[in-house]
């Protein structure tokens, strides 16, 4: 059964440097810290400029979920995070330093790449989308929009309210229906478990 993942639920933390707020989305394996997790999901809030934590071997994607935006240097390339260039991608070992305006909320994926490999789509739809799981573990999560009706191919049906999530494993429905009645942003994580022969 997927795991649903609910706003009230989530854990809020101080930055890894303390310079910013990181809301806990889901995190493998269960209880890992900052230090030893496989993957982890969150909500990151950057409200005033510095420099972002160091996550040396961690992939990372993130994406704007609210706020005007931030201007980044990626070991001093300038890459602009806003909602004409939405999603930035970067190794976690990258020295990185943010300038804001004001409060962004962004979608924060990371993965241990010698573990791991994570897949990210921003959907942006009214009505209906279908959505394969192409992993061991698929992350839904609504972004924008008030509901989310989500029906699997098994029968298994879910609703998300807006920055609510749900964790779909490998034994769980390969293929799910998404519909809304309106406009509604949905995020789509795909992690993959690298196999080491």
């Amino acid at each position: 059964m997927p795991l649903l993942l609910s706003k009230e639920n989530y854990r809020v933390t101080p930055w890894k440097n303390g310079g910013g707020q990181t809301t806990e989305i889901a995190i493998a394996p269960a209880g890992a810290t900052l230090d030893d997790f496989d993957w982890r999901i969150s909500l990151a809030t950057i409200a005033q400029s510095g420099a972002f934590s160091s996550f040396p071997g961690i992939d990372r994607t993130l994406t704007l979920v609210e706020g005007a935006g931030v201007a980044l240097q990626i070991d001093g390339r300038p890459v602009d995070l806003s909602a004409e260039h939405r999603t930035v991608v970067f190794a976690g070992e990258s020295a990185v330093h943010a300038t804001v305006a004001g409060t962004t909320t962004d979608f924060n994926v990371m993965s241990r790449r010698s573990r791991y490999r994570h897949r990210f789509e921003r959907l942006s739809f009214s009505g209906m989308q279908t959505v394969v799981r192409q992993s061991g573990a698929l992350l839904l999560f609504l972004a924008a929009g008030e509901q989310l009706d989500c029906l699997g191919q098994d029968g298994t049906q879910l609703s998300l309210g807006q920055f609510d999530g749900a964790l779909i494993g490998a034994d769980d429905a390969a293929e799910w229906r998404l519909q809304t009645t309106e406009t509604a942003t949905v995020f789509v994580v795909d992690l993959m478990e690298i196999q080491n022969d």
